[in-house]
Formats: C-alpha cells, sequence, structure tokens
C-alpha cells in the first residue's frame, strides 16, 4: 500500500506541475486579465507543494498504519473529486487557469456543475486535501493542510468574485447559487 500512496502524491505532484505549465501559456496570450494575487499564490504554491510532502513525512515520521475503511473511504471522495475535476474542467475547458484571469464578458460558464454552484473546482481541491492523506492515515496533514487550504480559498474565491461580479452577466446567472454547496453555502 505504501508504493500505492507515493505513486498517488507523486501523481498529484506531477499533475499540479502540468496546471502550471497550462496555466502559464494561457496567460501569455492575456497578460492584461491576470489578477495579481502577490501574497496568495505563493501561499497556494506552498499548500500544493505541502500535499505532496506533508503526508509523507507523516507516514515515514509517525510510522501510520494504513487503516482498510479509512483508506476505502479516502479512494471514494477521490474518486468522486476526481468525476468533479473532469465534469468541471470539460466545461470551463479553455477558461481554466490557477490564478485568477478575467474572462471575456461573453465567456461565462454556466452548464455542467455550473448549474449547481459557483466554484466546483474549488470543491474538488478541498476534497483531494482533505483525503489524499487519508489514503495512508496522514490525519494531522489532511486537518493543517485543509486548516491551510481554508484560509488561502477564503481570499481565492473573494478575489475571484470580486473580478467575475465586474460582469452583469455573472452576477445574474450566480445570483442564487451557492459557492460549494448546492443550497448550503
Amino acid at each position: 500500500m505504501f508504493a500505492v500512496f507515493v505513486g498517488a502524491l507523486a501523481a498529484t505532484g506531477l499533475m499540479r506541475l502540468g496546471e502550471v505549465v497550462v496555466s502559464v501559456r494561457r496567460m501569455r496570450e492575456r497578460p492584461d486579465d491576470v489578477i495579481a494575487e502577490p501574497w496568495l499564490f505563493p501561499w497556494m504554491v506552498v499548500l500544493h507543494v505541502g500535499l505532496v510532502f506533508a503526508p509523507l513525512a507523516e507516514v515515514l515520521l509517525l510510522d501510520r498504519p494504513v487503516l482498510p475503511p479509512l483508506t476505502a473511504l479516502a479512494v471514494g471522495v477521490l474518486l468522486a473529486a476526481t468525476a468533479l475535476r473532469v465534469w468541471t474542467l470539460s466545461t470551463i475547458g479553455y477558461a481554466w487557469n490557477v490564478r485568477v484571469v478575467e474572462p471575456p464578458a461573453d465567456r461565462i460558464a454556466t452548464t455542467g456543475p455550473y448549474r449547481f454552484i459557483r466554484h466546483p473546482n474549488y470543491l474538488v481541491v478541498i476534497l483531494e486535501i482533505a483525503a489524499l492523506p487519508l489514503l495512508h492515515t496522514a490525519w494531522i496533514a489532511a486537518l493543517g493542510l485543509s486548516a491551510l487550504n481554508a484560509v488561502v480559498l477564503a481570499h481565492r474565491i473573494r478575489t475571484e468574485e470580486a473580478v467575475l461580479a465586474r460582469n452583469p452577466a455573472w452576477l445574474e446567472a450566480f445570483a442564487d447559487r451557492a459557492r460549494l454547496v448546492p443550497g448550503i453555502f
């Protein structure tokens, strides 16, 4: 199981690097639309690097066991998050980025998971950060990284929504939609 855990962490790290490469390419095409986040984005990088290394360190240093019921739950959450990520990215397509980039006025995603919530990709990240460390019972990493993610996302969502709110079509489309959990929050 340890090799599978390390493989899942490594795959996550490689995926995050790929996301940055795609985002840099897209930001170069529209540099005037990229919103500055001078202190926030570095913390996002720390968070996602930590997602790869903190659970591994916890497992190795604290000799965390594998608890099959917890691992099964974590796998289920990760599979659901992956399905939501695929649905979200197939809906938003080219507009997706790791940074806040002001979309063209006529390119507001309102279909797919956006029919239900404003920020499905952030929900994916919440689920991944909570579940990935629990594949091997790294509960301290799951809690610590989730707490840091809550702080980061609180600021990121406010920044992104302030940019999106400049567009009356976005305001109208999302006025009655929850941010992360349909009908709740």
